[in-house]
């Protein structure tokens, strides 16, 4: 079995603080995937770079106390891509890749995704529109690598209906655009990725959320939205059983997404 956590902590050493890498240790997880840690190496506390028991792979952003990923694991990794290749967006700490020629006798990637958020303005929902043009041949080229691939992270948009609380009010607000929305579609459809969550939890609605804004009371009353995912290749992907959105504690604006893999 693989157990692999997904989770934008909006900020590691604030999560850190609020005891996120305490919960982490005691969860048996081969890879935890990291999203906006808003901070470079120099930040860093040697628990956060190297926790115990794992190695901690990062892509930082070149701006001071924004966006960047990362990877802990528990695995040695035979590469380790950083970035899409695309300087303004590599710029941003937005992709890390690991890649295995042999995990649980597969040939295996595990990436860690940020995908930028348009909700600023249209210079940077124009900014999330290219970065997703040049991101869907990237998707194609890893489905077409013969590895088994998991893109966990924060995709930055709510699927279908069920994915967010008001989304009828939301139908022209970034992350639940037609556009953004069509565009996930064709990853499923097109390309034959698997949404992991989904192929466990196919009906669920109020309980899939993984994000609720710090504004209103959107936490207390679970006006939520799904926009954390792993998007899977098929076969590590129908492997898919326990899924848990841990929410007893709160380490950051989203809640973290783990994913048990029976391969």
């Amino acid at each position: 079995m693989l157990r692999i956590i997904s989770a934008n902590l909006n900020g590691i050493r604030s999560a850190a603080n609020k005891g996120f890498l305490t919960w982490m240790q005691k969860q048996n997880a081969d890879f935890v995937c990291l999203q906006e840690l808003k901070a470079q190496e120099a930040d860093m506390s040697p628990e956060m770079l190297t926790p115990s028991g794992y190695t901690g792979y990062f892509h930082y952003a070149e701006k001071k106390g924004y966006s960047g990923v990362g990877v802990f694991s528990k695995h040695q990794p035979d590469n380790v891509i950083i970035g899409l290749g695309f300087e303004d967006i590599d710029a941003e700490g937005r992709y890390i890749e690991l890649q295995f020629e042999n995990l649980n006798g597969k040939k295996m990637s595990i990436v860690s995704l940020y995908l930028p958020s348009g909700s600023s303005g249209e210079d940077r929902q124009q900014v999330k529109f290219s970065v997703m043009k040049r991101f869907y041949p990237h998707l194609e080229a890893l489905k077409a690598s013969g590895h088994e691939v998991v893109v966990c992270g924060d995709w930055n948009i709510a699927h279908q209906e069920a994915d967010l609380k008001n989304w009828k009010g939301n139908k022209k607000n970034s992350g639940f655009l037609p556009e953004e929305r069509s565009w996930m579609t064709d990853i499923f459809n097109k390309l034959g990725w698997l949404d992991a969550y989904r192929k466990v939890h196919p009906d669920t609605t109020d309980a899939c959320y993984t994000w609720w804004s710090n504004r209103g009371q959107a936490w207390d009353k679970n006006v939520g939205w799904r926009i954390d995912y792993q998007v899977t290749t098929p076969l590590i992907g129908n492997t898919a059983s326990h899924c848990e959105i841990y929410k007893a504690e709160r380490f950051s604006d989203h809640a973290p997404l783990t994913i048990n893999y029976n391969l």
